[in-house]
């Protein structure tokens, strides 16, 4: 059994979604969609599963709080302690409250930074990456929905264009 992939081209955010919504019921598989701009819910309509970002950057914010802890411990408790302002620095404990913005700052910096390293390598986004763009008027105007066919290529071609499709492309074969 072949496996084709049919595009089909959308004008309007909300036709897009009440499309999505269908070709689901229909229990098509769809492979991508194309936007030029974000549309609120497609991810829901489209049955992706939730991002674990969040919790990666819980976990990079608690990595940015144990570098800065020991990062604050070993330069001014360990390696030079000085008395600043007669306030010797002789254990960290007593010190702590005047290292609580430098804590914070690291914490944000990792977890920022770490996040936007991590969507870039998730997402397969590295510099000089070429663009996967299957049609540059997704860029503009136009949705694209690619939709997983099988067999059944007439079927889902005409469920296409009644939900709202402007074009329909079927891959020869």
């Amino acid at each position: 059994m072949s496996v084709t992939t049919i595009k089909a081209f959308y004008n309007d955010d909300d036709i897009l979604m009440n499309a999505v919504k269908k070709i689901r019921s229909e229990k098509y598989h769809i492979e991508e969609v194309y936007t030029p701009f974000p549309v609120h819910g497609l991810e829901k309509a489209m049955g992706l599963a939730d991002t674990r970002i969040a919790i990666t950057a819980f976990m990079y914010g608690c990595l940015g709080l144990i570098v800065a802890i020991t990062m604050m411990n070993y330069i001014m408790i360990e390696d030079w302690p000085q008395d600043i302002g007669g306030k010797p620095s002789f254990s960290y404990l007593e010190n702590m409250p005047a290292f609580v913005p430098i804590m914070f700052e690291l914490t944000v910096f990792f977890a920022a930074h770490l996040m936007v390293i991590t969507f870039y390598l998730r997402s397969k986004m590295w510099p000089f990456k070429k663009a996967e763009n299957p049609d540059v008027r997704t860029t503009d105007d136009h949705f694209l929905v690619e939709v997983e066919a099988g067999d059944n290529n007439e079927e889902l071609t005409n469920l296409l264009l009644e939900t709202g499709a402007v074009e329909v492309h079927v891959p020869k074969k």
